[in-house]
């Protein structure tokens, strides 16, 4: 039996940059883990890039694929969008899919796909309005947002601590939202 199959889609908020470590604890768990990351995030773990595609055994992927061509990764089992930025977050409720990772995410939810999202903002982003009605219309299509109590806490504008983002939690609750569609 093939093991599961994890989309780990990433955009551009400091705890990207701990990808190696939460693709390697994925895989401990028994996932099989394919690593999608906005281009920015892209861009930030340029110099990593190689390593994350000889640790995942599949392409790192930041942009679509050219049409007509095959998918590079096994379909999903389930996806963990996390970090998820402000950015990511209202682009993915809103359906404003230029970005690979938000275009993926947004077409899982019509496929079905289990979804789980994790956001990483700073407190000043999360009082904007359309934070909190993008987070209500993702959880509405039915992903499970880890945002709050229980989940993500932001910080202070400029106070983020990285080391704290709450990947455990992250990963757990995409081993419940797989075995909860299995």
């Amino acid at each position: 039996m093939s093991s599961p199959v994890l989309y780990l889609l990433g955009s551009a908020a400091p705890p990207v940059l701990q990808a190696g470590a939460v693709v390697r604890d994925a895989q401990r768990a028994g996932w099989d883990v394919c690593l999608g990351l906005t281009p920015t995030a892209a861009h930030w773990l340029e110099g990593e890039l190689p390593d994350l595609e000889r640790q995942s055994g599949h392409p790192v992927r930041s942009h679509y694929k050219l049409p007509g061509r095959p998918d590079v990764w096994p379909p999903a089992t389930v996806a963990l969008v996390a970090p998820a930025t402000f950015n990511t977050v209202n682009q993915w409720a809103l359906g404003l899919t230029d970005k690979f990772v938000v275009g993926f995410a947004a077409e899982a939810i019509g496929k079905g796909v289990p979804l789980v999202a994790m956001p990483c903002v700073n407190a000043a982003y999360a009082r904007h309005p359309q934070f909190s009605r993008s987070l209500e219309t993702l959880r509405g299509a039915g992903v499970r947002v880890l945002y709050g109590e229980g989940g993500f806490v932001p910080n202070a504008p400029g106070e983020g601590r990285p080391e704290d983002f709450p990947w455990p939690l992250a990963l757990a609750e995409a081993s419940r939202a797989a075995d909860s569609s299995a």
